[in-house]
């Protein structure tokens, strides 16, 4: 597990339209995910987790606005630039910020969908079958100790891999591309699945846009300029 640090989920009174990050609409109602993920969890967690790293991200750079130029993933790459009394609030809140706003993007009402084209061979070839894969991927969720996600990633050399991290730390320093977290943070399923985390990964399955990860897999291994035979 990746090293990291510890976040307080605590509101500040900062707009979030006072900085350079902005909270992203969702492209879909809230109880659009039902009955996988209940409409109360979405808003909560959207509206209101969601939008605290925003601002709390907003107010740690507004001491610093030679840093508002940053996108997220440079302030988590190359955090080590950062001012040290700002530097554990940016990578805590600029982690949560992104982790959430990619979820939502990969995430949308259920379809009964399956992985296609380069990402279902993929998937195969690495995992045997779709099934093998969810295992593996449920399995790490189910590791985690306490709050984090379990990640597919896109590794340098471009092979899936499968990691965890811990509270809203990202795989973005370990230079591949995250494709899709799963969050099991309790924020993220307590109110409908209460204890019960094995069982909100199963529902999460069912409201993955896989078109759409599909997409991102194939951006991100065109991205990585490797013969076609290194993915495989």
């Amino acid at each position: 597990m990746l090293n990291t640090l510890y976040q307080a989920d605590e509101a500040t009174d900062i707009p979030a339209s006072t900085g350079p990050f902005e909270l992203p609409p969702l492209e879909y109602n809230y109880n659009a995910l039902e009955p996988y993920i209940d409409e109360a969890t979405m808003r909560v967690h959207h509206d209101g987790h969601h939008r605290t790293y925003v601002n709390n991200l907003n107010a740690a750079l507004s001491r610093y606005p030679e840093f508002y130029a940053y996108t997220l993933e440079e302030l988590l790459l190359f955090s080590d630039r950062l001012p040290s009394d700002i530097q554990t609030q940016v990578i805590n809140n600029a982690g949560g910020h992104y982790n959430h706003s990619l979820t939502w993007k990969l995430i949308g009402p259920p379809t009964n969908s399956e992985p296609t084209g380069q990402l279902k061979t993929a998937i195969e070839t690495q995992f045997g079958t779709f099934d093998n894969f969810k295992a593996a991927l449920t399995l790490a969720a189910l590791s985690i100790f306490g709050s984090g996600y379990a990640w597919l990633i896109l590794n340098p050399y471009g092979r899936l891999q499968i990691v965890t991290t811990g509270n809203q730390t990202t795989p973005i320093p370990l230079r591949g591309v995250p494709l899709l977290p799963i969050d099991v943070w309790e924020h993220a399923y307590y109110l409908k699945h209460q204890n019960k985390r094995g069982n909100y990964i199963s529902d999460f399955f069912n409201v993955i846009n896989w078109d759409r990860l599909g997409e991102r897999y194939d951006a991100a291994l065109a991205s990585l300029n490797l013969p076609t035979s290194t993915s495989q």
